[in-house]
């Protein structure tokens, strides 16, 4: 994994880690984090993931809009810190910093974007402000913004065991944007999160497996 520097519209500069797989991208997937920054979670996600299914994968870290270098832990401290930030950063700038990786690092490439948590949010909000095909994995925030449609293709992914996420809450959201498939899964928030108590195999497994189809549906040179 590289890292590089990605320079946004507005003029702000961020990080970007990069995971190239063997032989040609058969696309480039923009990966966006969780509340707690680019951490191994995030890395794995973009190396073991998608780079090895064959994507050209780009995980930006936001937050060093505010400060460089934050990777937070999953306690209490570290989501208060988290919840913090994203406040501060909003979604605006976020976008931008996507358009960034999509011109500097895919190029050509057809783009997509995958997010988790807050990132599942970010994802949704690129398939309605970036016109990307994107993919949300149990994104809390997402019901707040079901009054935007998508411009491109998007599916979200929800665990029915969510604590942050009740069921009715990710119902209303289908309710709200029928052509966006909301699967669900029998696991907890964070069932993605490889390597800690929230992972749940079958629904990570089951829900990449869609994941992937849905890129290679949508992320296709014309």
């Amino acid at each position: 994994m590289e890292t590089i520097t990605l320079e946004a519209i507005d003029g702000a500069r961020v990080r970007a880690f990069v995971a190239r797989p063997e032989g040609e991208p058969r696309g480039c997937v923009l990966v966006v984090q969780e509340i707690f920054g680019v951490n191994d979670h995030v890395r794995w996600v973009a190396t073991e993931q998608f780079a090895q299914a064959g994507w050209l994968a780009v995980a930006p870290a936001f937050f060093d809009r505010i400060e460089s270098g934050v990777e937070l832990g999953y306690g209490p401290e570290g989501f208060a810190r988290g919840r913090a930030l994203v406040a501060e950063l909003g979604t605006d700038a976020p976008m931008r910093d996507l358009r960034a990786a999509q011109r500097q690092v895919a190029g050509d490439l057809p783009t997509g974007v995958v997010g988790y948590c807050w990132g599942g949010t970010i994802a949704f909000l690129a398939a309605t402000r970036l016109g990307l095909p994107a993919v949300g994995y149990y994104g809390a925030r997402t019901a707040a913004f079901v009054h935007e449609r998508p411009q491109a293709p998007c599916v979200l992914h929800f665990g029915e065991l969510d604590a942050h996420i009740p069921v009715d809450t990710v119902r209303s959201i289908s309710r709200a944007q029928p052509r966006v498939p909301c699967h669900l899964y029998p696991a907890g928030h964070g069932f993605n999160r490889h390597g800690h108590a929230d992972w749940h195999e079958d629904s990570a497994q089951t829900a990449l497996a869609r994941t992937l189809g849905f890129f290679a549906q949508h992320l296709r040179d014309e």
